[in-house]
Parts: structure tokens; C-alpha cells; sequence
């Protein structure tokens, strides 16, 4: 009790503690992004067997996100403790493997430092309350989504759908907003996207974005309500665009390579719960309204 009264009183210290928490945060997440489409896929494959009647395969060593313990994909070096502090363990070995000396990937700091900032700064913004509890569980959620889907284009439902009910219970206490309008924004969610894929798919016989996508939609109404809904859907589309049309002249203009839109649903959403009042509020005003 006293350390959370310290944390309630101190706001300095509530963002170092946010800060650091994300770090540690951030380098769960790292296992997450690269074990869990894994898992799903060993389990898929297990069903597909069983509705195939073809005989199971072999008993697999325990793969989940516990164990085995993280090793270099290169040498199959184990992970020691000290060489897995976020940030400052990459620093340290200069981003390489301590035993092969092989490269580690640059995105395993990036995402420790992304989450430890995004973390820090909902403490800075909420302050020592209710709403930055639920935001830094949503961002952690967010941010490991979206990475899957830049990697696999899949929006795990195992990550989407507990968040989706999470919101609906948060805002059963009104955190963000009252529950008949997270339940509508959840709704409204899913079907906006739902209707534009089944109008998109009809004129050309192509299917625009996965299930995945609509879920994500959901869930963010279920957390910020039926309001951040259309600020949501703009910023992603816009940010979609731009960044959609820089990568596909990187890749050569090879339109048959999809481009995943979670990740954009969830940047624009996120802004969306922090800003969405002060960035309508803001445009009514330029727009004279």
C-alpha cells in the first residue's frame, strides 16, 4: 500500500516504473511475436491431421511461450539471463550472439524501447489511475498484433478476442466509456469492415482484408465506443496509403504481395483512444463548424 501510495503521489516516479515495466514487457513480447504464430501453426496442423484421419505425428519436444528457454537461432546458444536485459544487453554485446558472435536482429531492442516509451508515456498522460492500467495492457496487446500481422498478415484471435471482452468489461466501470456504447462500437466495428469487404469482394471477386481486420475493428470500439470509430478508420486508411504505395515501389510494385492493415487499425486506433476528442474538436474548428 505504501508503494502505491508513493506512486500515486509521485508522477515522476509512476512514469520511471510504467518505463521500466515496458522494457520487461516489451522483451516477453519479442517471444510472443516469434513463438505464438508457431504454436498456432503446430496446432493447426494437428487438427488438419485429425479431420484428414492421418496418423499424429511423433510426439514434439514442450514449444509454448514458456519453454524451451531462448537461444540463438545461429548456434543454438542459451539465453542467459544477463545477455537478456532489455536494451542493455544488446548495448553491451554490441547486438551480436555471445557465443557465435552472429548479428541479433535489430528489432529486439526496437521493440523493447518502443514498449518501454509507449508504456512510460500513457503513465505521463493517464497519471496514476484506472485508465493507464487498462491503456498499457491494451498498447501491450497492440503492439504484439501488429507485428504478427506484418509477419504472418494473421490477427491471432487468441490475442484480439480476450481484449475485445477485456474493453466491454473495462467500460462496464466507464473507464473510457459507458458500456451501451463500447457495446455498439463493437458491433459497429465488425460490420463497417465486414460490409466493405463483401462490397469490395463482390465488384471484384478479390478478397481487400481478412477476418482478422474486423475483429481488430471491434475490439478497438469495444474499448473507445462507436466515437473513435470513424477517426479510427480514417487515420488508418491515410497512413494505409501512404505507406502502402512506399512499399510496394520498394518490393517493385508487385501488387500480388498483400500488405497487412492491422498494423495501421492499431496505430490509428491507439491515437484515436489518447487524441480522438482534441483531433475532432481541433478539425471542427479548422472546418468552421
Amino acid at each position: 500500500m505504501l508503494a502505491l501510495d508513493f506512486l500515486a503521489s509521485s508522477p515522476l516516479a509512476f512514469v520511471f516504473c510504467a518505463l521500466l515495466l515496458g522494457l520487461l514487457v516489451g522483451s516477453f513480447l519479442n517471444v510472443v511475436v516469434y513463438r505464438l504464430p508457431l504454436m498456432l501453426q503446430r496446432d493447426w496442423q494437428s487438427q488438419a491431421r485429425e479431420v484428414l484421419e492421418l496418423p499424429a505425428e511423433p510426439k514434439q519436444a514442450t514449444f509454448n511461450l514458456i519453454l524451451p528457454n531462448s537461444s540463438c537461432p545461429h548456434c543454438g546458444h542459451e539465453i542467459r539471463p544477463w545477455e537478456n536485459i532489455p536494451v542493455v544487453s544488446y548495448l553491451f554485446l554490441r547486438g551480436k550472439c555471445a557465443s557465435c558472435k552472429a548479428p541479433i536482429s535489430k528489432r529486439y531492442p526496437l521493440v523493447e524501447l518502443a514498449c518501454g516509451l509507449l508504456s512510460g508515456y500513457i503513465a505521463w498522460h493517464f497519471g496514476f489511475t484506472w485508465q493507464a492500467g487498462a491503456m498499457l495492457v491494451l498498447s501491450w496487446g497492440l503492439l504484439a498484433m501488429s507485428q504478427i500481422d506484418a509477419d504472418h498478415q494473421i490477427l491471432p484471435d487468441v490475442l484480439v478476442l480476450p481484449l475485445l471482452w477485456l474493453g466491454l468489461i473495462v467500460n462496464d466501470f466507464g473507464v473510457f466509456t459507458s458500456l451501451e456504447e463500447a457495446l455498439w462500437g463493437a458491433i459497429a466495428g465488425y460490420l463497417s469492415l465486414w460490409s466493405v469487404y463483401w462490397l469490395f469482394k463482390l465488384i471484384t471477386g478479390k478478397e481487400g482484408m481478412g477476418y482478422g481486420d474486423f475483429k481488430l475493428l471491434a475490439m478497438l470500439g469495444a474499448w473507445g465506443g462507436w466515437q473513435v470509430l470513424p477517426l479510427t478508420i480514417l487515420l488508418s486508411s491515410l497512413v494505409g496509403a501512404v505507406l502502402g504505395v512506399i512499399m510496394l515501389r520498394l518490393r517493385g510494385n508487385a501488387t500480388s504481395t498483400p500488405i497487412p492493415f492491422g498494423p495501421y487499425l492499431a496505430i490509428a486506433g491507439w491515437i484515436a483512444l489518447l487524441w480522438g476528442d482534441a483531433i475532432t474538436s481541433r478539425y471542427l474548428q479548422f472546418a468552421g463548424f
